[in-house]
């Protein structure tokens, strides 16, 4: 079911569909089936399409439009003629089951039916025509949907299963849960289904901007059915990792996770509950490369303690038959002790950081009649951060060999956050519209504020010995700031079925940002589908869209803190030392313009996409992507040195936010996947992206190291090659495998002279001639996988179908690992010229690394 949205139109929703449901009282002569549509463990799956078609003279007189299954698993059918009828229930990634002889009597009825797994492939379309059925936006010719077990196998700790997941999909994907962009990831436990996105994609219902509609697409499930919980734990220690190449020790790291979940019915038919609890307590041992003053080299590993804790609890509750409210709340927090040690920074560089975020979400859905669906959607965040140095001292900085004295941190951020959302499909004859808006935005204070007793920064280790620093900055004065920032978006589509092979998707977006001077865009889109082959066992897919994106709130909130009286930021050429210079009010500061002309991002983007059908069970999809975007921020010197004297002396930099930077790019992606069902269960993917990407962009607020000319910018932004391949198989019943491999080659970095040759206090100048990004960092790959293996026992789940059902008793047993081979893929590379690490990796990413996890389910 294709989504739209209406601002606050959960109430609208509700009473309209009140009405509907009275409206559609049945008489005594007719009846009613409410069928409840579960997988095998007995979880409820929303969203599953039901049709039901007459077997009698009686029962064929009158077509029956299709019901969705609300978030209770429950889809009711209306003023049903008494006797036999066919069921055909779907949902994606389920084999679709087909129950004959269903017998409907008058008054109400019920019935259950279980879908069973099935692969990432072909849709059996029983009903529906199968070349109309491959132009189905939501179907498998347009994004690939991961099994249960391939759920299973993904990583129980959140933030490494996003990684496993950004890995798997296009480069740019972005994870959306339920809907709500940000926040976090569900327990896994939670998961119902995972959608990966093609390349090709494009729909006025997604913001858009720079790869805006790549969206990894996770739906939550509620806890009908019978209780069900799970505990589980992890343990890693660093004797089950390998040695990080450039320190002669290995580090001392261990890992300790442990986590609880429970869900199951409250009220039968009518509420459930889901509710997790876990935690993580850790140390890594970030890597420390540096040189120091008298020449000899610090490598060693260092120690990073952390403690995280997640909780969540959501229930659903039947409002009536079809309409359903879903409430969920989240918690999260983070403490890091040592953050900013590792790479060039020393050990009195270290500093502490608090983090904890409350996310609420309150969402309601069903049908409003039999030509409507509604899903409204409210999201509340809470979001503050704390940091405090475990030293307090200037700081010594040697570019690119080492840096010294106090992380100079301190105070911290406080926001609140609103997402409100709502969606209404209306089909009718060829068409399906789609209306709706959103509104997002908050509220922000912060009184964090960094650099405030000084910082000296040295060209080269010759120049700290000669007691020559290049620069001093410092930042003084008031960081306590507050302001608001909102979007509002809205848009209109329709998906027409010209002809049975032809699918036409056209539709509008407006966008209103506050704080910018133009703040209402609009963004037409459009695509094409055809199905040229009768068998719907190809699409062919063209996509064009004019595209903006909002400004980041934190660009206003630097320019309104650092304007050069609320917060001084004082920027001193070849100073005196070690006695610091006058930071009066005379001294010289930088400063940061909200400029008055600055527009939306906005940009062209033009996709080419094909999906092919090659055999049972496996298919191939090519996309190719070219954009060109415009009105990207960058800064703007209006004080740059001439000669080395100011205009203006009274302020060092003044720098003002435009949009007139632009980028470029072509894609192309190649993805492939097979399932094997009658083999082992294996599902095999691969995805390959070629890009070709340029920009003359050097990022907010950051001023190009030539002067002001955008034309000697232009350089390559991102890797060229990204390749992913995995497989997922159950050896023997059991015992499952998963591996997964990923490759890129290298990313593009910038040379730099390491000098102020300019006086303006950057050392962002390149060497004469040399373009931006003109280095190549070395290729990368590795292989990550699980091994788990899970044993069954106890009595199966109630109403098991199956001819041996399965115990609902489990233990699970699996080793994770990441970089199996313990490939050396090098970071960290320097392009400071007067570095005594030019052009050298100091740093490897991810060592080989073992865990182990048990979980026990019931």
């Amino acid at each position: 079911m294709l989504k739209t949205f209406v601002p606050l139109a959960g109430p609208l929703c509700l009473v309209l569909g009140l009405a509907a449901t009275a409206g559609a009282q049945t008489s005594a002569a007719t009846g009613t089936l409410i069928v409840t549509v579960v997988d095998q463990s007995g979880g409820v799956l929303p969203m599953a399409m039901v049709t039901m078609t007459g077997q009698e003279d009686a029962t064929r007189r009158t077509a029956l439009a299709p019901a969705i299954a609300s978030d209770l698993g429950q889809a009711s059918i209306d003023a049903l003629v008494p006797g036999r009828y066919t069921l055909l229930v779907e949902f994606p990634g389920f084999e679709p089951q087909t129950v004959r002889d269903v017998r409907v009597r008058t008054g109400e009825n019920r019935r259950t039916v279980t879908l069973r797994l099935m692969a990432v492939t072909e849709d059996v379309e029983v009903t529906r025509d199968v070349q109309s059925a491959g132009l189905d936006p939501m179907g498998l010719s347009f994004s690939t949907i991961l099994t249960r077990e391939m759920i299973e196998a993904l990583p129980d700790d959140p933030e490494e299963m996003a990684a496993v997941l950004d890995a798997m999909s296009p480069p740019g994907a972005r994870i959306r849960v339920d809907g709500f962009s940000g926040g976090m990831l569900p327990h896994k436990s939670q998961i119902k289904s995972i959608r990966l996105p093609r390349m090709d994609a494009m729909a006025a219902q997604n913001h858009g901007g720079k790869d805006g509609f790549l969206f990894i697409d996770i739906k939550t499930q509620p806890g009908a059915g019978p209780m069900r919980g799970s505990v589980n734990g992890a343990f890693y220690d660093d004797v089950f990792g390998a040695n990080n190449l450039f320190t002669p020790k290995k580090g001392g790291e261990q890992t300790r996770q442990y986590g609880t979940s429970l869900a199951g019915t409250i009220i039968p038919n009518k509420a459930s509950f889901s509710a997790n609890f876990g935690g993580t307590s850790q140390y890594t041992s970030p890597n420390l490369m540096a040189v120091l003053a008298d020449g000899s080299t610090l490598a060693q590993s260092l120690q990073r303690p952390s403690e995280l804790m997640n909780l969540g609890l959501r229930i659903d509750f039947a409002l009536n038959p079809d309409h359903s409210v879903r409430v969920s709340f989240d918690r999260h927090t983070r403490e890091t002790r040592n953050q900013g040690t590792g790479g060039f920074n020393l050990l009195d560089r270290a500093f502490t950081s608090n983090n904890t975020t409350n996310v609420l979400r309150v969402a309601e859905s069903g049908p409003v009649g039999r030509r409507m669906y509604s899903e409204s959607r409210l999201q509340l965040s809470w979001v503050s951060s704390a940091s405090t140095a475990a030293v307090e001292a200037p700081t010594i900085r040697v570019v690119d060999a080492f840096t010294s004295g106090g992380a100079q941190v301190t105070g911290g951020q406080h926001q609140f956050e609103i997402e409100a959302a709502s969606d209404l499909d209306y089909v009718r004859g060829l068409h399906s519209w789609r209306v709706g808006a959103l509104v997002e935005g908050g509220r922000y204070r912060s009184d964090d504020t960094s650099n405030y007793l000084g910082t000296y920064t040295f060209a080269s280790l010759e120049a700290f010995r000669a007691g020559m620093p290049s620069a001093y900055s410092r930042r003084i004065g008031d960081p306590n700031i507050t302001y608001a920032s909102w979007n509002i978006g809205a848009y209109v589509q329709d998906d027409w079925r010209v002809a049975r092979s032809v699918l036409l998707s056209v539709g509008v977006r407006a966008g209103y940002q506050t704080l910018v001077r133009d703040p209402l865009n609009i963004s037409p889109r459009m695509t094409v589908g055809w199905s040229p082959m009768r068998d719907g066992k190809m699409t062919l897919r063209a996509s064009y869209g004019y595209l903006y994106d909002w400004v980041p709130g934190g660009l206003y909130k630097q320019s309104q803190l650092v304007d050069g009286v609320r917060l001084r930021e004082i920027n001193v050429t070849l100073p005196s030392y070690p006695d610091p210079p006058s930071t009066g009010v005379a001294s010289a500061t930088n400063r940061y313009l909200w400029s008055d002309d600055l527009t939306l991002p906005n940009g062209h983007r033009l996709s080419l996409g094909a999906d092919r059908q090659l055999m049972a069970n496996m298919r191939v999809n090519v996309s190719y992507t070219w954009s060109w975007d415009r009105g990207e921020q960058r800064g703007r010197n209006l004080n740059a040195p001439v000669n080395g004297v100011r205009p203006d002396p009274t302020f060092a930099n003044v720098v003002e936010l435009v949009s007139d930077a632009e980028s470029k790019l072509h894609s192309v992606n190649v993805g492939w996947n097979y399932m094997k069902l009658n083999w082992k269960r294996a599902f095999f993917s691969a995805n390959y992206t070629w890009t070709d990407s340029k920009g003359n962009g050097t990022g907010a607020f950051a001023l190009p190291a030539n002067g002001d000319n955008l034309a000697t910018e232009w350089a390559p932004t991102r890797a060229t090659h990204v390749a992913n391949a995995s497989v997922n198989i159950t050896l023997i019943a059991g015992l499952n495998v998963n591996l997964n491999a990923t490759s890129r080659s290298g990313s593009p970095y910038n040379i730099t002279t390491g000098q102020d040759n300019n006086r303006d206090g950057l050392f962002n100048d390149r060497p004469e001639g040399l373009p931006r990004n003109s280095a190549r960092t070395a290729a990368r790959w590795d292989l990550n996988g699980r091994v788990g293996y899970t044993w069954r026992f106890g009595p199966p789940f109630p109403n098991a179908t199956a001819a041996k059902p399965l115990g609902r008793r489990t233990v699970n047993v699996s080793l994770q690992f990441q970089n199996l081979l313990n490939r050396s893929n090098f970071v960290g590379y320097s392009g400071v010229r007067t570095s005594p690490f030019f052009m050298q990796p100091t740093n490897v990413a991810n060592p080989r690394r073992v865990q182990l996890s048990m979980k026990f389910g019931f």
